[in-house]
């Protein structure tokens, strides 16, 4: 099975780049949280940016592998933290922190929206061309924080949990939508994108589309998976394929040419 360093080395760096990876600290009504800012260094001027939400684990080695693979490709990312510094749960109790989101979504969009707002305070960001992506919680945080209205010309979900809302928000999304989801995910069924999908046929403005992958189940993009028993499993051909999707996406929305590695 690949690693995180696997995943890692499919976006090599550019020749002459300086792509830095920092830590970064930042605030939320008094919880401190901490998050990680990868970009080259060597580019200079304002370009396009991607906020990366992480998974129920909270940001570890698979954010910061991310991050850095959008900077290799010229953007500024930004690995948000939910949770709050310190707070980095394993599979034990990883379910309940992320469930403690779930339950107050009010919270759970103030953490994404001031993770945004720290990306937004870097000088090298273009303000007009944000993106926001995730993986599992963060799928779902990368659709809640298009919920709030953001100014986002983009949002993507990896293997996310597709929440419908009653009464439904969507008409306050702005962003385009890219749904990557599993063919074999046992907690994202075809019901619940049915469901969704529904909730945003009923608001024609909204772009939205949805890509499923044969054969994969949750957490399908991120390294190390390993629990089919628990419908969770890492599925290297539906990580490439939706790494490659997201670049696409990305250059239709940043108006590049697209460019997939």
């Amino acid at each position: 099975m690949k690693t995180t360093d696997d995943v890692l080395s499919t976006v090599p760096a550019p020749a002459g780049s300086d792509v830095r990876v920092e830590p970064v600290r930042y605030d939320h009504e008094g919880s401190a949280l901490l998050g990680v800012l990868a970009k080259d260094h060597a580019a200079s001027g304002p370009r396009p940016a991607v906020l990366v939400v992480h998974d129920w684990h909270g940001v570890n080695e698979h954010v910061e592998a991310r991050v850095t693979m959008l900077a290799r490709l010229g953007y500024v990312a930004f690995g948000a933290d939910v949770y709050g510094e310190g707070v980095r749960p394993g599979d034990d109790t990883a379910g309940q922190v992320a469930g403690s989101y779930y339950q107050d979504l009010p919270l759970f969009r103030a953490r994404l929206t001031a993770g945004l707002d720290r990306l937004r305070e870097d000088p090298d960001v273009d303000h007009s061309r944000i993106v926001v992506m995730g993986y599992c919680f963060g799928g779902s945080g990368a659709i809640e924080l298009a919920r709030t209205g953001a100014d986002l010309v983009g949002a993507v979900s990896f293997h996310g949990g597709l929440i419908v809302h009653e009464p439904s928000d969507a008409s306050a999304i702005r962003a385009k939508l890219l749904v990557l989801t599993g063919g074999a995910d046992p907690m994202v069924p075809d019901t619940k994108v049915a469901e969704w999908q529904d909730e945003m046929r009923a608001v024609p403005s909204v772009d939205w589309q949805v890509v499923t992958y044969s054969g994969a189940m949750h957490a399908f993009a991120v390294p190390g998976t390993n629990a089919p028993d628990h419908g969770a499993q890492y599925q290297e051909r539906a990580d490439r394929r939706s790494w490659q999707a997201l670049q696409v996406f990305l250059a239709e929305v940043f108006d590049e040419e697209p460019t997939v590695a």
